[in-house]
């Protein structure tokens, strides 16, 4: 009986526990299809060891915290639930049914509703994470050769987990109210409105002004100072403290804000008389007015809440596509070695630090480079560390097409006074020193120095034409783009000479190509800065050397999966000069295993963003919905009169639509605005590696946000629709 009588509530009662259902569907959808990544991974055939149980436990994690999220909801929307049926359980008593029983009831109700929305959610999941299995695909640059149906026992297992808890959850405040709650308030719940205290108009105009203040000196001063990442030592913490006085009064601002939202509508629309006496809007003000009043604090939140799910989804994405987009450029070749050169200073340190024992005695300083390519060769150490018979490995064996790049610092041996500095070329011109160079050491290393034959061979192994370099010449090059390649471009067009050694040299072009200036493998560029100089005039510097780089190709026709597996765990000997250490080897990469790198990780952060970022919309979209129900529900017999009034049930519906695109876009509004300026120092910040695209990205975040925000909205107001209709039905009964 309890039973039946439970599932009859529920399907009478389908449009209270329609916003309930639909966030509880789509959060089981959400955590099962995100929590079979790791199987997805597997299908589309990426074959990195680790990856897909890394995936899985950071989602894993990520889907707790999550879960928290959505059991706030579940909560929240539950109270609304509670109070349009509080006279309903009321009733059940007064015909003489126990609490017990009525305890039960809402058990069942629970329970049925819950289970309604796990098996539609698990249903939709199961769709979403084969449909997603090829978004995965794309992500991480690989193609499906064998897609099957798949399920995933242990997303289901986790799903089923999160849920039960909110269920528990929700099921014990249930319990909770209808104990404690008398009689009395549940008969009468459906006459008790929320108590509303009218503000000041003037002191709320007054508040509104110290948001706008405080939101537009944030701005200022983001823009001016930016985010505190290229900042050291001491300024590094200086700069903390005045990006947190930024992010406080931004946030205290926007609270502000929507404080003072209500006073200032109220004397905006009652100044333009034409418009506050048409039809409904000045009771649409009124409500609006007393409303956001009770709910100001809420909306600061949302609003904030969309920020971070607007940038995390459009900054997380944007940045890693940029790193892909650069990839060519940063690995221009199928395998690079660096050998690092010690400096007097660097052993200094070498010798107390890192290596003080009895080898440190062979360690002396580099005064002149070492031929790279017979010296690379030496085990595998896939084998057995200890088998010095084992497997030899040379270089020979595989190399094609191959240069070294020698990199000096431009001083001579012994000395420590950078010739060449980024600081004395922006005065030379003028110029502010770039953002890039912020917190660097540029000006103690200055910029490098390099051959132009080895320059040149470089270009001709990417195709390109040699550049002519004469002994008072020079070239700059860079192959992080952006700011640091239009620096030294806007110097070398300017005709700014250089001096180096006591020479006196100019630009031998006008423009540095950035594509062509690699100097080894790498994620994020490997040459912050080089002077090309003529190979006569470098032999006469006496330059400190600081890195060699040997950049390979493999031969013609050679598979790359097996040249890299042949000298992929390659343990190099120390490479010695008269018995001595000049240096030490340092990166080895290669071209695939960085592009695997950079399409694991641009598919991790894609995965983590859209995962926060659809969860946290959903939560705020969820949260307006719960609040404009309540408020519909709360002014019930506000609509009724107005019906007995005479007043048409299109403008009643047009007053409540307006009343629900306040809620819903004015934190939006704001939100969009606090992303849009922090989107645009973050684009300025990347810069210093190149230009960042963000249109892909966010047309995928709109269309993502549109779908849940958008969804929430229509469903929010046909349901405040439909409860409106319900009151005016109501009209003569009383």
């Amino acid at each position: 009986m309890l039973c039946k009588l439970a599932w009859g509530n529920v399907r009478r009662a389908g449009r209270d526990y329609l916003v309930y259902l639909l966030t509880l569907t789509l959060g089981v959808t959400v955590f099962y299809a995100f929590n079979t990544v790791s199987m997805q991974v597997d299908i589309a055939g990426i074959d990195e060891e680790g990856l897909a149980q890394v995936m899985g436990s950071m989602l894993g994690d990520l889907t707790y915290f999550l879960a928290g999220v959505m059991a706030f909801l579940m909560v929240y929307a539950n109270n609304f639930i509670m109070k349009r049926r509080k006279k309903e359980f009321g009733l059940y008593q007064v015909l003489g049914m126990g609490r017990g029983r009525v305890a039960t009831i809402m058990a069942l109700e629970t329970v049925i509703v819950s289970v309604v929305a796990f098996v539609a959610g698990i249903v939709l999941g199961v769709g979403l994470s084969q449909l997603m299995t090829f978004f995965t695909a794309s992500l991480f640059k690989t193609q499906i050769a064998n897609f099957h149906f798949f399920f995933s026992v242990h997303a289901f297992n986790l799903t089923l987990a999160c849920m039960l808890v909110m269920f528990v959850l929700t099921l014990l405040l249930n319990l909770r109210a209808v104990r404690r709650t008398k009689l009395i308030e549940l008969m009468g719940a459906e006459r008790r409105n929320e108590s509303i205290k009218t503000r000041n108009p003037w002191i709320a105009i007054a508040i509104f002004a110290v948001g706008v203040v405080l939101v537009g000196v944030a701005y200022y001063r983001l823009l001016r100072d930016g985010f505190p990442l290229t900042a050291t030592d001491s300024k590094l913490q200086e700069a903390m403290n005045q990006f947190g006085i930024t992010t406080a009064m931004v946030t205290v601002g926007t609270f502000a804000l929507f404080w003072g939202l209500s006073g200032m509508l109220i004397k905006l629309l009652q100044s333009l008389r034409g418009v506050y006496w048409r039809g409904l809007n000045m009771f649409t003000v009124r409500q609006l007015a007393a409303k956001v009043n009770t709910v100001c604090f809420s909306m600061g939140v949302i609003a904030m809440l969309l920020f971070l799910a607007i940038t995390s989804v459009t900054c997380g994405m944007s940045i890693a596509n940029v790193m892909n987009e650069n990839l060519e450029r940063y690995n221009p070749v199928d395998v690079s070695q660096t050998y690092v050169y010690y400096t007097p200073d660097t052993l200094d340190y070498y010798k107390e630090y890192v290596n003080p024992s009895d080898e440190a005695d062979r360690m002396v300083p580099a005064d002149t480079t070492v031929d790279l390519y017979p010296a690379w060769h030496g085990r595998d150490s896939s084998a057995d560390n200890n088998d010095e018979t084992g497997k030899k490995v040379d270089i020979a064996d595989v190399a094609g097409e191959h240069v070294q790049i020698d990199s000096y610092l431009s001083y001579p041996f012994g000395s420590s006074n950078p010739s060449v500095t980024p600081s004395e070329m922006c005065k030379i011109m003028g110029e502010k020193l770039p953002k890039a160079f912020g917190g660097s050491n540029a000006d103690t290393m200055g910029l490098f120095v390099t051959p132009a034959s080895q320059y040149n061979k470089l270009r001709q192994m990417m195709g390109e034409e040699p550049v002519h370099i004469g002994h008072d010449q020079y070239l700059l090059t860079c192959d992080m783009g952006g700011e640091l390649v239009d620096l030294y471009t806007k110097y070398m067009a300017g005709g700014h000479a250089l001096t180096l050694g006591g020479h006196t040299l100019k630009p031998a072009t006008d423009k540095s190509d950035e594509d062509t200036a690699a100097i080894a493998n790498s994620a994020m560029g490997s040459n912050p800065g080089t002077v090309v100089v003529a190979d006569e005039l470098l032999s006469q510097l006496n330059l400190q050397p600081y890195s060699s780089s040997l950049l390979v190709n493999y031969k013609q026709g050679m598979d790359t999966t097996e040249a890299d597996e042949s000298i992929k765990y390659t343990l190099l000997d120390d490479l010695l000069v008269d018995g001595k250490k000049p240096g030490s080897w340092g990166t080895f990469i290669t071209r695939s295993e960085m592009y695997t790198q950079a399409a694991q990780m641009n598919g991790l952060i894609s995965c983590l963003a859209i995962y926060i970022g659809f969860v946290l919309v959903v939560a705020c979209a969820a949260i307006l919905s719960i609040q404009q129900l309540s408020n519909v529900a709360d002014g019930s017999r506000s609509y009724r009169v107005l019906a007995q009034i005479g007043c048409d049930d299109r403008q009643i519906r047009h007053s409540v639509m307006a009343q629900q695109a306040v809620f819903f876009l004015f934190p939006l509004a704001v939100g969009l605005a606090h992303s849009f300026l922090a989107l645009k120092v973050i684009i300025e910040l990347v810069s210093i590696f190149g230009n960042m695209s963000i249109g892909g990205t966010v047309g995928l975040t709109c269309a993502i946000f549109l779908a849940a925000y958008g969804g929430y909205f229509l469903v929010t107001y046909l349901m405040s629709a439909g409860m409106v209709q319900a009151a005016i039905a109501t009209r003569y009964s009383e």
